[in-house]
């Protein structure tokens, strides 16, 4: 049997992202669906103090509900000595079983080279595509060498790139969805198009006249310029958004131009409850980062997965061209607000046919086990 462990990135102090724990658990369940024996890795920043007893348990608890209660490694940065501790486990059990892994699947870019090094096999996978280029060229994100490294995204590496391929080969996957965790539910009475989504989340690099410079790249930016799409169809539109109480202005505004708004922790602080959310909303509508269009990576985010599986249409902001994934029936892409008004009109006449389009498109293209076994071909060959 096949060893492969995963090193996700801040699934233990990003708890209440039950969406973001979803990313990684889609891999683990691809991988085992492929006939592999799973282990969760996560390493914490070195200048981390030693979790709270209680929300390790929280979070080992959520591991176990997935099978993984056994085989779950909590590690430490190396500290100034070279040292490292082990939360879960012991130092002697952690080597075992790096020493007898057939793969690191690496999701954690700034992982510690010696921990890398544990390994006989180690394989990047990049799910921030183009932006963690550009990360890796203005350097932001210093990447220790794998031996192979694994996109998401169409155009990475590509002569389509806006952006550098850092020196790198880059093989291209599809991103997964565990389609027997996530079942087609269809329901007609289903209401509102939803998402869920952060909204202050950081500047991204880019170079002008040889000069790197930043920009804001928050989802704040892109659905405030989509504002006025509420006003624009009588279709019920929600937002599940993490807001602060300096962000009322910005709630405001949405709410005034027809918006629902709520909570992000009301509907995602576990993967069940994000589960749920998705498959009771009618769809997904959702606009992207803005270095998605700048860097037109034909980019589709995990979450828009969950509503395909889910038979759930997607209507979401244009990324670039996909060679894969055309728009309509099912998926739409939209670069304006009468665009997007559009595609849910076309979605609402005939409802239960783009929900079994939505469902076989997550059938043809990001069955998780197919994604696993294209990940196991290209990183142990």
């Amino acid at each position: 049997m096949t060893t492969v462990v995963i090193s996700p990135f801040m699934t233990l102090n990003f708890l209440e992202g039950g969406g973001h724990f979803w990313v990684y658990l889609q891999y683990v369940q691809g991988l085992r669906q492929a006939g592999c024996d799973v282990y969760w890795l996560e390493q914490l920043p070195a200048e981390q103090p030693r979790p709270e007893g209680a929300k390790v348990e929280a979070w080992l608890e959520r591991l176990r509900e997935y099978g993984l209660g056994d085989k779950v490694i909590l590690a430490t940065g190396a500290g100034a000595d070279g040292g490292r501790r082990y939360v879960t486990t012991t130092g002697a059990s952690a080597d075992a079983v790096f020493a007898g892994a057939d793969l690191l699947l690496n999701f954690h870019y700034a992982i510690d080279a010696d921990l890398l090094a544990a390994f006989r096999r180690t394989a990047l996978v990049d799910i921030d595509p183009g932006l963690l280029q550009m990360w890796m060229s203005a350097g932001q994100v210093r990447v220790a060498p794998h031996d192979v490294y694994l996109t998401t995204g169409e155009t990475v590496g590509t002569p389509r790139a806006r952006f550098p391929d850092c020196g790198l080969e880059w093989h291209h996957i599809r991103p997964p969805v565990s389609l027997d965790l996530w079942p087609y539910t269809f329901d007609p009475n289903c209401e509102a198009f939803t998402t869920v989504t952060d909204w202050w989340s950081g500047w991204a690099p880019e170079f002008v006249d040889g000069r790197q410079v930043l920009y804001d790249n928050t989802k704040r930016v892109a659905f405030l310029a989509f504002a006025e799409l509420g006003r624009l169809t009588p279709q019920p539109l929600e937002l599940a958004v993490y807001l602060a109480d300096g962000d009322s202005d910005d709630r405001r505004l949405l709410e005034g131009h027809g918006w629902r708004v709520r909570h992000s922790a009301e509907v995602s602080s576990t993967p069940a409850r994000y589960r749920d959310y998705i498959q009771r909303s009618r769809g997904e509508i959702s606009c992207v980062k803005p270095s998605c269009i700048k860097l037109q990576n034909a980019w589709i985010s995990d979450r828009s997965l969950c509503y395909l599986a889910s038979g759930k249409p997607v209507v979401v902001q244009d990324t670039g061209p996909s060679d894969y994934l055309p728009g309509g029936d099912g998926f739409f892409r939209f670069s304006t607000p009468d665009q997007a008004a559009a595609a849910l009109a076309i979605v609402n006449a005939d409802y239960e046919g783009h929900c079994r389009a939505a469902r076989q498109l997550a059938e043809t293209h990001f069955d998780a086990r197919r994604t696993a076994e294209r990940v196991l071909n290209l990183s142990l060959a």
